[in-house]
């Protein structure tokens, strides 16, 4: 997976870069520890995980058992700052994913029971 997220970062970034329009103001630029691609991967592989929150995932998960397919992770706190820049990239790179469209589309019509109806008094009359 991190290969495809980084071969399409390497594309996308420079180019989206190219486009982005500034707004006059003097910003600094400094480019983040972490490649955007590590980045996507990190939040695609939560969303493909079973677990049910990020912070147990980026703590308990990824900075144990896999800081060694990050050097330079970031902490938990940073990698929330940097996780907002990751929008547009990965909104772009799922579009890529996702292919033509056939205009054959399929909608689950399931009622889901939300919570219990309760009537009151007013109601029945």
């Amino acid at each position: 997976m991190f290969y495809d997220d980084d071969d399409f970062c390497r594309v996308f970034i420079p180019q989206w870069e190219k486009q982005l329009i500034a707004d006059g103001n003097i910003k600094r630029n400094r480019p983040f520890r972490m490649a955007m691609s590590e980045v996507i991967t990190i939040l695609i592989a939560f969303h493909t995980s079973n677990h049910r929150d990020f912070k147990n995932y980026y703590k308990g998960y990824i900075a144990k058992f896999y800081r060694s397919h990050f050097p330079s992770l970031l902490s938990y706190t940073r990698f929330l700052e940097v996780m907002s820049k990751a929008i547009v990239p990965l909104s772009s790179y799922f579009s890529i994913l996702k292919g033509e469209s056939t205009g054959i589309e399929f909608i689950d019509s399931t009622s889901i029971k939300v919570c219990h109806y309760l009537t009151s008094a007013r109601d029945k009359n």
